[in-house]
């Protein structure tokens, strides 16, 4: 899959029923095709997109989420018997419509329902930092779905940017894609990053703790800001808290230890999105 002259070279395994040729599309039919083997580490390794250079994106709304942004995919996934109920629109935004039996469909998606639909795209390319841009840093937060709810808070609330440092989970992997449920096409994303990395931002630093740090409710935040969200069992690093211009903590009546680092993060994000200018 490096490269669609490689892709189109081993595509083709089977004569496809005369209904579902046309010139963009192509069929597989065989378990055994190389370029299915490819789709099946894309979908089942969280770090395979950066080997492949190719992200998978299924399901019916995360496609149109992708569409919705203007992005085009490389190639459009049909199971054959979903083929009628494509948009002729989708096809033409593919360069090429792959069909495949239902049973390999299924066999390679990331889902526990597979859909019918997917799409692969080419990797964004990795931009440079955003300086004075609304800012999310993530931490070492691990747990995929926490990454992908926490991109969806911060395009809901208005962050322009999701930096992650080494040891997050991977951005564009199948579980954070879906977690984060189309926010990934309406954010400026980099992965990868050293705390060094951050300086480049020319922004306060707000990190937040369950026990220091004034309540939340009784901050001026600055803005625009950088909100810096920590691993889900250690917190915010050292260096970090170091750095901050602010620490906050979020006052939590019914007595709980601390809160998971989705919620906290779509609480700060909100408080700095309604606070006054």
């Amino acid at each position: 899959m490096k490269t669609h002259a490689h892709a189109q070279d081993v595509i083709h395994d089977a004569r496809p029923p005369m209904a579902l040729t046309t010139p963009d599309r192509v069929y597989i039919s065989s378990r055994d095709n190389p370029w299915l083997k490819d789709l099946r580490r894309l979908t089942q390794d969280s770090a395979a997109y950066r080997k492949q250079g190719r992200v998978w994106i299924e399901g019916d709304h995360l496609c149109r989420a992708v569409l919705a942004r203007g992005q085009k995919p490389a190639f459009a996934i049909v199971c054959e018997s979903n083929v009628p109920l494509v948009p002729v629109e989708w096809e033409q935004l593919a360069i090429k419509t792959i069909v495949m039996k239902d049973a390999l469909f299924a066999g390679i998606s990331s889902l526990e329902s597979p859909s019918t639909l997917a799409f692969v795209m080419e990797l964004p390319k990795q931009p440079a930092v955003l300086p004075k841009a609304q800012t999310v840093v993530l931490d070492r937060v691990q747990d995929a779905g926490n990454v992908g709810s926490i991109l969806r808070s911060a395009a809901a609330f208005g962050a322009l940017q999701v930096l992650a440092l080494k040891g997050t989970a991977a951005l564009w992997s199948p579980k954070v894609l879906r977690a984060g449920m189309g926010a990934h096409f309406g954010l400026h994303l980099c992965e990868g990053l050293d705390v060094a990395d951050l300086a480049q931002i020319g922004l306060p630093l707000l990190v937040t703790s369950s026990h220091v740090g004034d309540l939340l409710q009784n901050q001026r935040l600055p803005h625009p800001c950088t909100w810096v969200m920590g691993h889900e069992g250690q917190g915010v690093c050292s260096e970090l808290l170091a750095m901050a211009a602010l620490s906050v903590r979020i006052g939590q009546p019914g007595g709980e230890e601390s809160l998971n680092v989705a919620a906290a993060a779509a609480i700060c994000l909100h408080a700095s999105a309604v606070q006054p200018l």
